[in-house]
């Protein structure tokens, strides 16, 4: 695990992962209706040590982008939306994050992506994966010990 010194980006990183996010928000307002980007921008302030986990969620091939807003805490909530399923992630989507995902456009028609199972399926060895076949979104099942290359994890950041 990195140390927490090396988990700051320099001025000039800082700058262009905010560029980056703010053009992306501009580009995709239907992800997040009735949100503006100075409220996040300046969650993003308050919160810097966060900045160095969303450029990595960027670093591994994610897009991350506000997807929601926490009415009672007032955290944004970032969720990967790259178009396909990028190699690493934050903390795995649950079902039902995924399902809204999906709601945002269609993500994963040429791959898969891990999903967070619940514990009683998680205790039965069982693991949880979805994507977008067919005009639909699917959740699927298998032994939390495959590994397939097509495969990725889709994260998600609460700022």
């Amino acid at each position: 695990m990195k140390s927490a010194a090396k988990r700051q980006l320099s001025p000039e990183q800082q700058a262009e992962l905010l560029r980056m996010l703010k053009d992306r928000f501009a580009k995709n307002l239907n992800r997040h209706k009735g949100l503006d980007w100075a409220k996040v921008q300046a969650r993003l302030a308050a919160n810097p040590e966060k900045l160095w986990s969303l450029n990595e969620m960027e670093r591994t091939g994610g897009e991350p982008d506000v997807v929601g807003h926490d009415k009672a805490t007032g955290a944004c909530l970032f969720f990967d939306c790259s178009a396909q399923s990028p190699a690493m992630g934050i903390e795995l989507l649950t079902e039902e994050q995924y399902y809204e995902l999906q709601k945002l456009g269609e993500f994963d028609t040429k791959r898969s992506s891990w999903l967070k199972a619940p514990a009683d399926i998680r205790k039965l060895g069982g693991a949880l994966f979805g994507d977008r076949r067919f005009g639909r979104v699917f959740i699927y099942h298998n032994g939390a010990e495959s590994y397939y290359g097509g495969r990725g994890f889709r994260g998600s950041l609460r700022v």
